[in-house]
């Protein structure tokens, strides 16, 4: 097991070399594997670009992201106007279905209700918004919709794992309730057990994922 010094060291490194964030007012305390990420960012990106960094550092047992986003003086966005803006790029956006998300904006929190039928379109949602200035936090609450066999959607998702290089499936164990999934196992790193959680969201009809893969 790594040290929690060494995970703090790998992971301000790999702020200083990632290009999309700027390093200078994030710090990175680390205890036991759990990763604590404060200070201030520009924009939401940035945000989610710090803690997609310190998500690829191997031996990250948890991260918790406390970073705040801040605006420039005199570069303050409304809610009406965020709100605006949200709802026209989901109009255009292809991957999203029209007419079934709903926008909410209080403080520069999005937040978005509704039904999709596959995870990827919840997914292309929250990214597509995530560049619109002014935002502060996405609350992805879209549900998942799409009656599948139980059966099926093991099978595929353990064809799934067989097919990734990165992936040591005999360490993981695929159970369904209905549309639900539930992973257990343990694999050796943050970043495994995130492939694995994505391709069990990968699977059509899935709805939910409990993933209780642990880090050895």
């Amino acid at each position: 097991m790594r040290s929690d010094r060494a995970l703090q060291h790998d992971i301000l490194a790999e702020l200083r070399w990632e290009p999309s964030v700027s390093h200078d007012h994030i710090h990175v305390a680390v205890s036991d594997g759990v990763v604590t990420l404060s200070g201030v960012a520009a924009n939401y990106c940035e945000k989610i670009g710090a803690e997609k960094v310190a998500r690829r550092i191997s031996g990250v047992r948890a991260i918790a992201d406390e970073i705040e986003v801040s605006h420039a003086a005199g570069n303050t966005h409304d809610d009406a106007g965020i709100a605006k803006r949200v709802a026209s790029i989901l109009e255009w956006n292809v991957s999203v279905p029209a007419g079934r998300i709903r926008v909410e904006v209080e403080k520069g929190v999005v937040t978005l209700t509704g039904r999709v039928d596959w995870r990827f379109q919840a997914d292309a949602a929250r990214k597509a918004i995530a560049g619109v200035a002014g935002i502060t936090g996405i609350a992805n609450l879209l549900e998942v919709h799409n009656p599948v066999c139980a059966e099926d959607v093991r099978d595929g998702i353990e064809a799934a794992y067989r097919r990734l290089a990165d992936l040591d499936t005999q360490s993981i164990r695929v159970d369904t309730d209905g549309s639900k999934v539930v992973l257990a196992g343990a694999v050796g790193s943050h970043h495994e057990r995130e492939v694995a959680e994505r391709a069990a969201w990968a699977a059509p009809g899935v709805t939910a994922v409990q993933n209780d893969i642990i880090i050895r």
